[in-house]
């Protein structure tokens, strides 16, 4: 999950000319970069960069995935599938990763490249790359949930910040106060990162056993665990805690009510403080962050691990140049220039340390240890039909019934993977 930020139209014109321009000339092989459409033109710069550095080795040129992390999900996967040659460098979500290393998509990491890719790495980015017990991706960018605080609100509500939270005490302290909790509500993937991070902060996985064929996977939903998380989004939904726009709240959303009258708490990535500062600056003084909030009081909470890897195309006709391209992408100086246009955390631990982070994002600290800490979605190849099934059944959540959604999502999912029924 990233901060979702548009480049602008004269960009995008720009850019698109520009392929066509170096589309005609000869010279060093040109290497294309699949990658998001944000981080306010920081991939121009870094791909500018590079192809300075390479010294006449490569041209590294920019194509843009869609806006949503599912079609470009979708994009990389059919034209990989095509076995498209064009594909050199690509940036991908965390969970797509094993779905794509899977059927052999992606390129092996050079041996010699993997201590450079994780030395030095927050482990959540590092677990984020990995499939099968293999590094497959480079982790360039990170990025995790905190817990998001009005400060005064918390005063009011009794709460000592400076101690680990629960979302029972987040939920008494909104009813308390007639405040709102800033959660992701819509139907997307931000249900299946609640669900998740739930669930992992007791300790428990939604998949025990990613990596076996799909008709042996268990899926542990229906389970104390389940029901936990249940009853957790049920309580909020039901009573109105999530506020009225609940049903189809997104990150930007939540960012929007934490910022308004009736905000309290939320848990949403590290673009809400730039936003924050941005948007209402008059506000920021009130705003804290604390670590993601537990579910159990004696058990450390599994922050959520969003961020994107980059990987090489298992086809193009160039992998060397493309590992030393993705190598010189993902430099720390590169990481730390990302984020500071796009919103997102890097992954080389030093990079937090760096005084132009440090004042961008006064929380670096807690990002860094939260990432340590983090609890990746489900690594599994069929990451899509677990993500789809538990929003097709744990939503609305106000429709959510501890007792019985756990079971329906177990059902669908596990009959869904085993062939018996459809999405």
């Amino acid at each position: 999950m990233r901060r979702r930020s548009t480049l602008t139209v004269g960009l995008a014109l720009a850019l698109s000319t520009g392929l066509v321009a170096c589309s005609a000339e000869s010279g060093p092989p040109t290497l294309t970069w699949y990658t998001i459409p944000d981080g306010g033109g920081a991939q121009v710069e870094m791909a500018r960069n590079c192809t300075e550095e390479s010294d006449g080795a490569y041209r590294v040129e920019i194509s843009l995935l869609p806006n949503d992390a599912a079609s470009q999900r979708e994009q990389l996967a059919r034209r990989l599938a095509a076995e498209d040659s064009s594909i050199d460098i690509m940036s991908v979500d965390p969970p797509f990763i094993p779905e794509l290393s899977e059927p052999g998509f992606l390129a092996p990491v050079p041996e010699e490249l993997v201590e450079t890719f994780t030395g030095d790495v927050v482990q959540g980015a590092v677990d984020s790359a990995t499939w099968d017990g293999e590094v497959v991706a480079a982790p360039y960018l990170s990025n995790t949930m905190l817990l998001w605080y009005r400060k005064s609100v918390a005063e009011e509500a009794g709460l000592d910040m400076s101690q680990p939270v629960t979302w029972e005490q987040l939920i008494e302290a909104a009813r308390d106060t007639g405040t709102y909790l800033g959660v992701q509500g819509t139907k997307a993937e931000s249900l299946t990162v609640w669900v998740n991070a739930l669930v992992a902060s007791q300790g428990e996985e939604i998949l025990p056993n990613p990596e076996v064929p799909a008709d042996e996977l268990e899926v542990n939903l229906d389970s104390e665990a389940g029901q936990q998380a249940a009853e957790i989004m049920s309580t909020i939904a039901s009573e109105g805690l999530g506020g009225p726009g609940m049903p189809t709240e997104n990150e930007d959303a939540s960012v929007g009510e934490f910022l308004g009258d009736n905000g309290s708490f939320m848990v949403n990535w590290p673009f809400a403080w730039p936003a924050a500062n941005e948007t209402a600056p008059d506000v920021v003084e009130d705003i804290g962050w604390a670590r993601y909030p537990r579910v159990d009081p004696d058990t450390p909470s599994a922050p959520p691990v969003g961020g994107l890897n980059m990987a090489v195309g298992a086809f193009t006709e160039h992998p060397d140049l493309a590992w030393d391209a993705v190598e010189c992408l993902r430099s720390p100086d590169h990481q730390a220039l990302f984020v500071e246009r796009s919103g997102n955390v890097p992954v080389n631990a030093e990079v937090y340390d760096r005084p132009e982070i440090q004042e961008a994002y006064p929380m670096a600290d807690l990002l860094r240890e939260s990432l340590e800490e983090a609890a990746p979605r489900p690594q599994t190849p069929y990451y899509n039909e677990v993500s789809i099934g538990l929003q097709e059944t744990w939503y609305p959540m106000s429709d959510i019934d501890p007792e019985r959604s756990p079971e329906v999502a177990t059902d669908l999912i596990t009959g869904v993977l085993r062939g018996e029924r459809l999405l």
